[in-house]
């Protein structure tokens, strides 16, 4: 059976990470108080479980980021369990009942033990080998929210670790890739 380009082989490695939302054209994310959301977990998975977070950003549909640790897989579906709740229980606070009817639309059908889905269910890992790759994964990072129109520089798409890169101050803090060399 051949090896997946998608699980995690080896934790040592950091990992380009992509995770898009149930019915990928819904843009919850342009809500900012969803977005504070996600960014609470991103924080929180590098000060209190351990995580590298090389760079990140969200979009209104998908998110992106490089990240190493122990566990990652485990970890990362914590982070998309615990934010999918956050969200919900948001939209129900603010009686936000299109979207809820939305999320609960879009479930998959197997998902018999809740009434929504915010996520899809993989978040397609791939293995980041050497300083090549991870300057062009980071440029692509930083460059989709110019690449979709929305900005004219990466630096200036809030919700992206493009601001600690060109050395002001992000909305959380990253570890700043400096180059392995060799």
């Amino acid at each position: 059976m051949p090896i997946s380009p998608y699980k995690i082989q080896d934790e040592h490695f950091p990992y380009f990470i992509t995770s898009g939302l149930i019915g990928f054209g819904l843009p919850l994310f342009c809500n900012p108080l969803v977005a504070d959301i996600i960014l609470e977990c991103l924080k929180f998975m590098r000060d209190e479980k351990g995580v590298r977070i090389t760079a990140y950003v969200i979009m209104e549909n998908h998110i992106h980021a490089i990240m190493q640790g122990d566990d990652l897989a485990a970890k990362v579906s914590q982070l998309k369990s615990y934010a999918a709740r956050q969200i919900i229980d948001l939209f129900k606070e603010h009686q936000r009942t299109r979207w809820l009817k939305r999320l609960a639309y879009v479930k998959q059908s197997h998902k018999s033990d809740r009434d929504f889905q915010v996520w899809e269910e993989s978040f397609h890992p791939k293995q980041v080998i050497g300083d090549d790759m991870m300057r062009q994964k980071i440029e692509y990072i930083h460059r989709n929210p110019v690449k979709r129109g929305y900005v004219d520089e990466p630096e200036h798409w809030r919700y992206s670790s493009a601001r600690n890169y060109a050395g002001r101050r992000g909305l959380i803090p990253v570890d700043l890739f400096q180059g392995r060399g060799g």
